[in-house]
């Protein structure tokens, strides 16, 4: 298993820019890699923006990215209230926030949705992020869904079962509202974990993985 990170020594402070379409994509997708980055890398700077949230799920979305972001150095939190569901029709508006995100950050990483995952939201938020950061390290995280759109990544982030199961309990104590859904369950948070851990050989068997659309190698 061959190692990628970021460029420059070990340990400096990075710059994160954060992305989901709507309250807990991010965390799903990339929790724990986003706390072990924080941990690792002291002083880290992180932007996280939720796309669209109404004012339930806004509140959830800020005290989970608020626990996520426990070890930034600093932070800031972009709760928006965007048409959930018609991103694609909402075009002009995103791309707005794209442009004032290109004016504003300069991430080191960017982590945010897949190119092929089957919702419309996250397709776009996909499409804006290759189309605005050009040049820069994205790691798309996924999704579990009934639409079944599940890839094969090739980046792995293993994990401790303790970091493991801290996100898994994260999920459940920050979105309330999303517990009568069928799929949000520990459950399937920890059987995606174990299986991408299976796949890179993850010390503890739990690992969180990634796309990498565009990823440069300096040997």
């Amino acid at each position: 298993m061959i190692a990628l990170t970021p460029d420059g020594p070990p340990g400096r402070p990075l710059t994160l820019l954060c992305l989901g379409a709507h309250a807990d994509d991010i965390e799903i997708g990339s929790a724990a890699t986003v706390r072990r980055l924080l941990a690792g890398r002291p002083g880290s700077s992180v932007r996280w923006v939720v796309f669209s949230a109404d004012a339930v799920r806004a509140e959830e979305a800020r005290a989970a990215a608020a626990a996520v972001l426990a070890d930034a150095g600093s932070a800031r939190v972009d709760v928006l209230d965007r048409p959930d569901g018609l991103f694609p029709a909402d075009l002009p508006a995103i791309k707005a926030v794209f442009e004032t995100l290109r004016r504003e950050v300069r991430p080191d990483l960017i982590l945010t949705h897949r190119r092929d995952d089957a919702h419309q939201d996250h397709r776009t938020l996909a499409e804006m992020t290759a189309n605005t950061f050009r040049d820069h390290l994205v790691l798309a995280y996924e999704i579990p869904k009934y639409d079944g759109d599940l890839g094969n990544p090739a980046l792995f982030v293993p994990l401790t079962a303790e970091e493991a199961h801290a996100k898994a309990s994260l999920l459940l104590d920050a979105f309330p509202s999303q517990r009568a859904r069928r799929w949000f369950n520990a459950d399937t948070f920890l059987g995606l974990m174990r299986l991408r851990g299976v796949q890179c050989a993850a010390p503890d068997g739990f690992a969180e993985a990634f796309d990498g659309p565009k990823v440069r190698v300096s040997p």
